[in-house]
């Protein structure tokens, strides 16, 4: 396991964000461990909802901007199994110490976890 975590944090990166002695324990986790794995993910994550789109059989090319950015944001907060799958990506790549954590806080860190990818998606949504 120690072999394990230790390649999964060199693989993730650096953190990203600041943080000082104010900082919540759920930001600094955000900050040296969600945004790290969102940024790595980020090319899985746009071709899985790339797929999301072409499954849905939604007419996603005829959306006008406004709603193509309601549907990215929709799609994501309200199809559960969507939303665990993507979920899921981000766990995958926690150590076991950050999942102890993880699992003592999921409910908080899940509402970043998914709001941070909304705004991911929704910045690509160009490449759509």
């Amino acid at each position: 396991m120690i072999f394990r975590d230790q390649f999964i944090k060199e693989f993730r990166g650096e953190t990203i964000g600041l943080f000082n002695s104010e900082t919540s324990s759920e930001e600094l986790f955000q900050n040296q461990m969600l945004r790290p794995i969102l940024k790595l993910q980020n090319d899985i994550f746009f071709e899985i909802f790339n797929n999301y789109i072409l499954k849905s059989k939604a007419n996603f090319e005829t959306f006008t901007i406004d709603k193509k950015l309601q549907f990215i944001e929709s799609s994501i907060q309200n199809d559960m199994k969507f939303r665990s799958l993507l979920i899921g990506i981000v766990i995958g790549l926690f150590t076991i110490d950050e999942y102890l954590f993880y699992s003592n806080n999921s409910t908080n860190l899940n509402k970043r976890i998914i709001t941070m990818l909304i705004e991911r998606i929704k910045s690509q949504l160009q490449l759509l």
